[in-house]
């Protein structure tokens, strides 16, 4: 499995094997991410699905002590994710990067804790799945504006949005749970 790194993000390009009949490829294996470094245990597996392309969903966080760091791949379609660092005190604190992710190339991508994350789907019934490091906690889910940051989103036109997103507070309002090297 190929890695870059890129800030504490990391773009993951797992093999693929073809044959007649398809291909085969790994998207997790412990051992292979414990010799990156990432000794993250995974305790909770998400799938979406959205209908349209033009949907955005994000910019989602789970606050401390149960923050979340996530492994983000595209099952179906194409999406561009986006991570954002939140982490007060962090030198890329606002900073944002974005990835094309789809069925077709394969890549993932690891979101530690202290990111908050979106995503905007490219083609329609895109569907990602993804790894947590915690579980749900709705008490300690935060919500950022997917306009105030910044993020320069692939859009044709106005995105399709869930109430959460609509009504989600501003990145310049916003006081961030997240204290670089402490909590995250």
């Amino acid at each position: 499995m190929e890695a870059k790194v890129m800030d504490e993000l990391l773009l993951l390009k797992p093999q693929r094997y073809y044959d007649l009949r398809g291909f085969f490829e790994e998207t997790y294996n412990f051992n292979e991410f414990f010799k990156k470094g990432l000794e993250y245990k995974f305790v909770q597996d998400n799938r979406s699905v959205s209908i349209r392309s033009g949907t955005l969903r994000g910019l989602h966080f789970q606050a401390p002590p149960m923050a979340q760091g996530k492994l983000v791949r595209c099952g179906h379609g194409a999406i561009f994710d986006v991570a954002v660092d939140i982490r007060k005190g962090s030198p890329s604190y606002g900073n944002w990067r974005g990835f094309e992710l789809s069925a077709e190339n394969g890549h993932q991508l690891f979101i530690p804790a202290g990111f908050a994350h979106g995503f905007l789907t490219l083609q329609p019934k895109s569907e990602i799945a993804y790894k947590c490091t915690h579980y749900f906690a709705p008490d300690l889910e935060g919500s950022l504006l997917w306009s105030s940051c910044g993020i320069q989103w692939p859009l044709d036109g106005e995105p399709v949005l869930g109430e959460k997103d609509l009504v989600a507070q501003a990145f310049e309002d916003f006081e961030s749970p997240f204290v670089y090297g402490r909590n995250c």
